[in-house]
């Protein structure tokens, strides 16, 4: 026989007062919280590391895809439902691919309280599995509802599952790339350890609560961490993350606020084959803040062999993989919808220091695995045993984050218009956006002779813009313009060059520039190797 559902009447009178409160009472400003978290990871990683029990029944391993789709969550189970709060949780289970089940707790009055396995939780379709036998197994993750889009229904806010990755929507946004808690050796010949999200605490809302609170517990062999993450949801949900990490054993790469995407191909990609859409990714871009006040921005590629780039910086700005084209004409593509993924752009809080922005490009051959990877790796990683604090914000947004007004890179196109003789040469096309006009000088004080307020001075011509272009040593330029994009507005670079060593990427930087200032991004390109 099945259990008793989790949140059904019970038998006696003191656990229905109990459950009652664990559904409905906000969440306590003391109790459990960060710190119980952080020390849980402190005392586990003086411990030595022990694998995840990951023996489940094995009607659950052995579930086809097919089969472990066909078990849903029952919607009318939803944790909260029917009492008011703006968010609800629902569950997944464990099978397949999902081996390794979470612990999920509720807080409630300060007291963080487990939610048991309740197989009656969820409608398992044409399977004949026996329920008697999923006693304990646990759950996979979940996901959290909120009413982004309508207030006659929630709809997916964010879902955390499998391994540390985690993924969230704003309003009418579709789901593309995801983040993750930590990355670890990512793109070294020793292979990537991945940390996991073991356990999860879950601050129960109240009615008017506008943000959702989680705790999370992380754990590898190497590294142990304490996670906090508030969630605002809206236009852009925002993520607001703490973070705790403690290292039982030196790390080769230890990549903060790591985000994992997909790109196939694009306008500055040849199809690799016959294919109706004219783009499919969902980014487009690694865009980086640098502190000195400089945006760049690094169109992805699919390459054929592994590349792993990155960016010197001190106490960065801002780093984001970025779906910049949002045009629907772009994809064509009425099922994925790429033209309503999310971009995710990581604000850091405090000052990260020194390190760099690394980008990893991992070739695919279809659209099915997620081949981006970008992350911060500090310069001086925590010690075996020293906590490393670290704070950030996450945003889940349709548009770019502010730029300081400098022009941006609208597109990069790859290849020959008509020429005569085909030859060994590639050329490249870089679109900026138009350029800000100049501001007249004036401090808005001046006065005529009978008090009135004077006309400001007109703006000054504006300089001549020139284009700066660079190539690295295994390319020779041929020629190159500069010219206005009647079409746009703003302005177009088209430059040919032949590549000197075709094994070898060449690493290219463009930018525009008025007088002695730069105006425009920095476009950094790695074109890659045959």
């Amino acid at each position: 026989m099945p259990s008793a559902p989790l949140f059904a009447a019970p038998r006696r009178a003191l656990a229905l007062l109990s459950l009652l409160a664990l559904l409905c009472a906000p969440a306590a400003q003391a109790g459990f919280g960060f710190e119980d978290v952080a020390k849980r990871a402190q005392r586990l990683s003086q411990s030595s590391y022990s694998p995840p029990d990951t023996e489940l029944p094995k009607e659950l391993r052995e579930l086809s895809y097919d089969q472990y789709r066909d078990i849903r969550f029952k919607p009318e189970r939803a944790i909260w439902r029917g009492n008011k709060l703006p968010f609800e949780l629902q569950l997944f289970h464990p099978g397949l691919y999902y081996t390794t089940p979470v612990k999920i707790s509720m807080i409630s009055g300060g007291v963080a309280r487990p939610l048991q396995f309740d197989p009656s939780y969820f409608d398992y379709g044409k399977n004949n599995l026996d329920k008697t036998r999923l006693k304990g197994v646990g759950y996979a993750g979940f996901r959290v509802h909120y009413p982004l889009n309508s207030t006659q229904y929630k709809d997916e806010l964010l879902v955390f599952q499998g391994a540390s990755y985690f993924r969230a929507l704003g309003e009418k946004q579709r789901y593309g790339l995801s983040a993750r808690g930590l990355a670890v050796d990512t793109g070294l010949a020793a292979g990537e350890e991945f940390p996991s999200f073991t356990d999860f605490w879950i601050e129960v809302p109240s009615a008017k609560s506008q943000s959702l609170t989680i705790y999370a517990l992380l754990n590898s062999r190497r590294v142990t961490g304490a996670y906090k993450f508030v969630v605002r949801p809206g236009a852009d949900t925002v993520m607001d993350v703490q973070a705790r990490l403690f290292l039982r054993d030196s790390v080769g790469k230890l990549g903060l606020a790591p985000l994992t995407s997909m790109f196939y191909h694009g306008s500055n990609q040849t199809r690799v084959a016959e294919d109706y859409r004219p783009e499919v990714h969902d980014s487009d871009g690694l865009l980086v803040a640098n502190s000195n006040g400089e945006w760049i921005w690094r169109p992805l590629v699919n390459p054929r062999r592994l590349i792993v780039t990155s960016f010197g910086l001190t106490n960065p700005k801002g780093f984001g993989l970025i779906q910049r084209r949002r045009d629907f004409a772009h994809y064509e593509d009425l099922e994925a919808r790429y033209d309503l993924r999310p971009s995710a752009w990581v604000e850091p809080k405090g000052a990260w220091g020194a390190g760099r922005v690394e980008l990893v490009l991992i070739p695919s051959p279809d659209e099915t695995n997620d081949n981006i990877v970008a992350y911060w790796v500090p310069n001086a990683p925590p010690a075996p045993g020293q906590a490393m604090d670290l704070q950030y914000q996450l945003r889940w947004q349709l548009h770019d984050p502010a730029n300081s007004g400098v022009a941006r890179v609208l597109q990069t196109r790859r290849g020959h218009g008509y020429i005569k003789t085909v030859d060994d040469t590639q050329r490249l096309i870089v679109d900026f956006d138009a350029l800000p006009a100049p501001v007249a000088a004036t401090d808005g004080k001046t006065k005529t002779a009978k008090g009135k307020k004077a006309k400001p001075e007109p703006a000054p011509a504006p300089e001549p813009v020139n284009g700066v272009l660079w190539l690295d040593d295994n390319a020779e330029l041929l020629e190159r313009q500069t010219f206005r994009n009647e079409v746009t507005g703003g302005w177009r670079m088209s430059f040919r060059f032949r590549r000197r060593d075709n094994d070898k990427p060449v690493e290219m930087r463009a930018y525009l520039k008025r007088g002695n200032a730069q105006v425009s991004e920095t476009w950094s390109y790695v074109y890659p190797p045959s």
